[in-house]
């Protein structure tokens, strides 16, 4: 058999060790860890205000938490209610509604949406109605733009041609299909089961509606994976050809998420092994002609993301990697997290307490934080690092990041990044590294305490 094309530089031994560290994914800058409780509903209704007086215009991002499941699969970090009873989502979206209301009465006339989003949990908990009903409560107060960005997860074991139908009727026009692996053994010590066929056939239906930029999303490091089954799954799924892959790095936490005690922790890859289980991902998806787009994604060469990439204005927000980005992303539901005028703000998690304050008219925001100027600098340095693999760091860099690009030398010699003036690049190599290369610009990792973050390789 003859060597892939496309390879993942392989780190020395001695690379990776000093590498494959803890360190955030950069979600967001300043990460969660740095939020704070004091922060509340009051300074989200001002900076809502204050967002309401740009330009009517100027478009919005809007999240919407779906945290019910059917089941729960054990490798899981999101925040998911557990229930086999649909009706449980009715008193939900009773509550999203009023929350909704809080919410666009602060916007004013800023009611034009370039994206919305839908995650869980498993959005598609909900059966039609309840699908249809969350949908004409939020249209009734926004607008959704002609070109917006209109997605929703969905796990094709409980997911419906009837379902599928009926969104794409509504207006949702992408939909992102988690997987993980394909291996029954895999499968079974996650918790995590369903089959090719059932995948293939929501992939069709949804291709058949209409669907763009179908997405699938893969995990790597899960218990029991090795070389031979993850080869079957990635030829599986370049067969249905999705337009476009995540491969996402297995965090294993175990102190924090009680549950991931459930998988055997001894079939868990890790290091060297875990690597390569990306290596084999990323060869197979560039070799059958997908672009590798940010740190973990993937995409025909003609999707908007992979022309975006190519001319670096690729972007992100906690909805993941998008060409659609706005100013602002409110958010609604339990745990949802909105980035509005400069500030995060994230709901309370448990359902009762989520219920009790927007029952009362109140926000539900439990912390967040408000961005100094230095924060905002260093988010759209680690941004534009973390979409695009580069970025110029502005003529006052020496200055401004002198300890930084300080630090940037050992990465420099090690072969991860070039620098050409105040630009910054990361090699092939580099970008196995990228995570590490964002930290030498995170101005809270140098605190006594550093947050638990899952390992960065």
């Amino acid at each position: 058999m003859e060597p892939p094309r496309h390879e993942v530089p392989t780190p020395p031994e001695a690379l990776l060790s000093r590498y494959n560290v803890s360190g955030p994914r950069y979600t967001s800058y300043p990460t969660a860890p740095e939020w704070r409780k004091e922060f509340g509903p009051e300074h989200l209704l001002e900076r809502l205000a204050r967002a309401g007086t740009r330009e009517p215009t100027e478009p919005l991002s809007l999240y919407v938490h779906l945290p019910f499941c059917r089941s729960l699969c054990w490798y899981c970090g999101c925040n998911v209610v557990v229930s086999k009873d649909r009706s449980a989502a009715d008193q939900y979206i009773d509550h999203l509604v009023m929350e909704l209301d809080l919410v666009v009465e602060r916007l004013g006339a800023r009611r034009t949406l370039s994206q919305i989003h839908w995650g869980g949990g498993t959005p598609t908990f909900l059966d039609e109605r309840q699908l249809e009903r969350l949908w004409t409560a939020l249209t009734r107060h926004f607008r959704v733009a002609p070109d917006a960005e209109v997605a929703i997860e969905v796990h094709p074991a409980v997911t419906t041609p009837g379902q599928l139908t009926l969104l794409r009727g509504l207006g949702f026009n992408r939909v992102s299909m988690g997987l993980q692996d394909f291996d029954p053994r895999v499968q079974q010590a996650t918790n995590r089961l369903q089959t090719p066929e059932e995948t293939r056939a929501l992939l069709e239906h949804a291709r058949l509606l209409g669907f763009k930029g179908v997405n699938f999303d893969l995990i790597y490091g899960l218990p029991h994976q090795d070389a031979e089954g993850w080869a079957r799954t990635l030829e599986t799924v370049l067969a249905m050809r999705p337009d476009r892959l995540a491969v996402y790095s297995f965090a294993f936490m175990p102190d924090v998420l009680k549950h991931q005690r459930r998988m055997p922790a001894e079939a868990i890859p890790g290091g060297r092994t875990k690597l390569e289980l990306f290596r084999a991902a990323y060869a197979a998806f560039v070799d059958a002609g997908y672009r590798p787009i940010g740190m973990d994604h993937f995409a025909v060469p003609e999707d908007e993301l992979a022309r975006a990439q190519a001319e670096r204005r690729l972007g992100r927000n906690f909805q993941g990697y998008t060409v659609q980005a706005a100013t602002d992303v409110v958010a609604l539901g339990s745990t949802g997290i909105s980035d509005v005028d400069g500030a995060y703000a994230q709901n309370v998690r448990p359902l009762p307490r989520y219920y009790e304050r927007v029952s009362q008219g109140r926000l539900a925001t439990e912390r967040g934080l408000a961005l100094s100027a230095d924060d905002q600098r260093r988010r759209a340095v680690i941004t534009r690092l973390m979409c695009n693999f580069w970025v110029d760091l502005g003529a006052d860099a020496p200055d401004y990041f002198a300890p930084e690009l300080e630090r940037l030398r050992a990465f420099e010699d090690d072969g991860l990044v070039t620098r050409t003036g105040t630009q910054l690049e990361l090699t092939p190599l580099g970008r196995l590294f990228v995570r590490n290369v964002a930290m030498v610009f995170d101005a809270y990792l140098a605190g006594a305490e550093r947050p638990r973050f899952s390992r960065t390789v």
